[in-house]
């Protein structure tokens, strides 16, 4: 999930705490776009598990780099992100590897990437079936942990999909169960209404920019 230290983005570290409360969450890997800032400031706090993290736009496609607390250099191959994720502590986890309108890395992954996760069901996905089906397939082919996550880039959004980890609630003890494969997707596609709103919003915000 994503706040508001990424630039599309407007969910404010205490939104994610309520949010992820409200929707029974027991944590939260904040994945903001080549950033460890908000992450790290949230992790401080003492109200709801965080682990930090950082979804890393390699050269072919977006990586997320779990339980790392530096960002990541950007533009780099995708074994050479996978690599750094590693030495600094972390799991290089897949980004929606199969949505049509997102960077996906796909059929670019092989054996040979160094990623250790999959991410298989994305509740931002479209198309959600066809991207979770193939998604999972990606994971099967590869022998590799699946694991799920809501992108929300907007509060409400928080918690539509999450992974269950068998492990202790700490950030060490969960990444290594996810690195074992102890995880378990769950989750639902966003509203076909917030979809579009979303969209909509998404354009203003380019517009604004240009």
């Amino acid at each position: 999930m994503h706040t508001h230290y990424s630039e599309d983005a407007t969910t404010t570290l205490k939104e994610v705490v309520h949010y992820a409360k409200k929707r029974g969450l027991d944590g939260v890997a904040v994945t903001d776009h080549d950033t460890t800032l908000g992450a790290c400031r949230l992790a401080k706090q003492k109200h709801l598990l965080v682990i930090p993290s950082v979804e890393v736009s390699s050269l072919h496609g977006h990586v997320l780099a779990l339980n790392v607390t530096k960002p990541i250099t950007p533009k780099q191959s995708l074994p050479e992100t996978a690599e750094k994720i590693r030495q600094l502590g972390g799991i290089a986890v897949i980004a929606h590897p199969t949505v049509v309108l997102k960077t996906g890395l796909g059929y670019k992954i092989s054996s040979a990437s160094n990623i250790e996760a999959v991410e298989v069901i994305n509740a931002t996905a479209f198309p959600f079936f066809l991207s979770t089906y193939l998604s999972r397939r990606l994971a099967l082919r590869l022998d590799l942990p699946q694991t799920a996550g809501s992108d929300a880039h907007h509060p409400h959004e928080i918690g539509n999909a999450y992974t269950i980890v068998n492990a202790d609630s700490n950030p060490d003890d969960i990444i290594e169960a996810v690195r074992k494969g102890k995880t378990v997707p769950f989750g639902k596609p966003i509203s076909w209404a917030w979809r579009l709103q979303r969209g909509a919003s998404n354009v203003k915000t380019k517009l604004r920019g240009s």
